[in-house]
C-alpha cells in the first residue's frame, strides 16, 4: 500500500494476506488507516507478492513475511475470509506472533473468521471478542466471552465481525493510534454517518 503523503504517527500497522483472504476487511481496514495518515503495509504470508483474494481478486503484496519484521509493527492485523484464514493459522510465524504479541500486550487486530486463530491459540481466554456469526462458537470454545457487537475492544485486541463493519474496525484503531478527533474526522470525510432512508412514494 502507498505510504500516505503526510504521516500523522511514526505507527504501524502490518496487515497478514494469504490466499483467500476477504479483499473488503482487508482494504476498508487498510483505506482507513491511510486517510488518517498511518501507514499500512500489506504482507503476503505466500511464497509470492501477488495474493488472491476469496473472490479471485489479486493484490500485490508489499513485503514477503520473511522479508517482513513483524515485531516493529504497532499493530498487527488478521483480515478473515476463507481459505484465507485457515491459511494464516497454519503459518507457523503468524502463530509465534500472535503468541508473542499476547505474551508482550501488544496490540492484535482480527475480523471476521480471523478471531479463531485468536481462540485457538488461546489468546482470547477470559476476553471479550466478537467474530463472524459462523465462528462465535470457535471463540466460546476458545474460552472468550462472544458478544455481538461490530467491534468489541479487550485490553490489546480488537475484533470485529466482518465485511460490514470493516470501516468501523479501520476507525477504531485510528482512535487508538491518533485519538478521537482524528477518527471522527476520518468518519466524516467517508461520509458514515447514519440517516434514515427517504420515504417511498
Amino acid at each position: 500500500m502507498p505510504t500516505p503523503t503526510t504521516l500523522s504517527t511514526t505507527d504501524t500497522v502490518a496487515v497478514l494476506l494469504a490466499t483467500g483472504f476477504e479483499e473488503v476487511e482487508a482494504l476498508a481496514v487498510v483505506d482507513t488507516l491511510y486517510r488518517a495518515g498511518i501507514q499500512a503495509d500489506l504482507i503476503s504470508v505466500e511464497n509470492e507478492r501477488h495474493v488472491a483474494s476469496s473472490h479471485g481478486i489479486k493484490l500485490v503484496a508489499d513485503l514477503m513475511l520473511d522479508d517482513a519484521d513483524l515485531a516493529s509493527y504497532t499493530v498487527l492485523f488478521l483480515p478473515g475470509g476463507m481459505p484465507g484464514t485457515l491459511r494464516l493459522k497454519e503459518n507457523a510465524q503468524v502463530r509465534a506472533e500472535v503468541l508473542r504479541r499476547a505474551e508482550a500486550s501488544l496490540k492484535l487486530a482480527a475480523i471476521c473468521a480471523a478471531p479463531s486463530i485468536l481462540a485457538e491459540l488461546g489468546v482470547l481466554e477470559g476476553r471479550r471478542a466478537t467474530a463472524n456469526p459462523g465462528f462465535m462458537d470457535a471463540l466460546s470454545a476458545g474460552g472468550a466471552q462472544a458478544q455481538s457487537e461490530c467491534v468489541v475492544v479487550d485490553g490489546n485486541i480488537v475484533t470485529s465481525r466482518g465485511a460490514g463493519t470493516a470501516l468501523e474496525l479501520g476507525l477504531e484503531l485510528v482512535r487508538q493510534l491518533l485519538g478521537e478527533e482524528a477518527a471522527q474526522q476520518v468518519r466524516e470525510s467517508i461520509c458514515l454517518l447514519y440517516t434514515s432512508p427517504s420515504p417511498r412514494d
